[in-house]
């Protein structure tokens, strides 16, 4: 996971992580793999690797010799290194990736590009190290309504804040057509955009709410931030908002996933 805009929420274990974010990237790896067709004897560099949700999805398919990621935390490279052993894991951002010129076939960035300082300097990044014919994919959540747990927690902050800092107005890329739009102007061809969306169950609301505490990533740490007081009337709209669950609940998360190619 990139560390760019609002980062340091992003130096934390690969553990705290998996409780908040991991149960949809997990699944939604297997999906985008699919979207960036990664098949047995290419090469792919994973972008913003976090932990290493989508860099073990790369190993199943590639095998770890075949597989490079790069993240700019700390305690996400030692993850994804412990995690995925034979697997060459960098410090290092899509703006300024540690790998050589067009070293791999697929460059993919799961939920990565809303926190990239400079998108247009990333994506001449992902073409530099692309071979030609070579293939990007890169996805991201659908804010405006299709990543339900963001959504509902934003909603129950504004209720609470009408201030707070909703990631469907401060974070980019959320919309249709962002995607394709950044590498169409940096010259990839064959640009397609496509939805995909994963489920995650919760034992109950306490699980949900646990991941916010973590203060992981935008939700987390403005979360964590809010008064005791403040915090506590979120927690109370959102478990409202919700349908005040007794018991297990599932939630559904839509990625907007875009391809393109290099020109050969």
């Amino acid at each position: 996971m990139q560390a760019g805009r609002g980062g340091e929420s992003f130096r934390t274990s690969g553990e705290a992580y998996d409780g908040f974010m991991g149960r949809y990237s997990r699944p939604l790896a297997v999906a985008f793999a699919d979207v960036a067709d990664v098949r047995a004897g290419q090469a792919a560099l994973d972008v913003g690797c976090g932990p290493g949700a989508l860099t073990g999805e790369l190993v199943e398919r590639l095998g770890a010799g075949a597989v490079s990621a790069c993240d700019p935390s700390p305690p996400f490279v030692e993850a994804c290194r412990t995690r995925h052993p034979g697997v060459d894991v960098r410090p290092g951002s899509a703006e300024d990736i540690p790998f050589d010129d067009a070293c791999v076939d697929r460059v993919v960035a799961q939920l990565v590009l809303h926190f990239v300082e400079d998108p247009p300097r990333g994506a001449k990044e992902f073409r530099r190290v692309l071979r030609p014919g070579g293939v990007v994919a890169l996805c991201v959540w659908d804010f405006e309504d299709g990543m339900q747990m963001l959504r509902h927690f934003w909603d129950a902050a504004l209720a609470v804040d009408p201030a707070a800092p909703d990631e469907a107005r401060t974070l980019r890329f959320g919309r249709r057509g962002e995607i394709s739009r950044l590498l169409d102007d940096e010259g990839f061809d064959d640009v397609d955009e496509t939805p995909v969306t994963v489920t995650s169950t919760y034992d109950d609301f306490d699980q949900l709410w646990a991941g916010f505490l973590a203060g992981i990533g935008p939700a987390g740490a403005w979360c964590v931030g809010r008064p005791d007081r403040e915090r506590a009337r979120v927690r109370d709209e959102l478990f409202t908002r919700l349908g005040a669950p007794t018991g297990s609940f599932s939630l559904d998360a839509t990625a907007r996933c875009a391809r393109a190619s290099v020109p050969t």
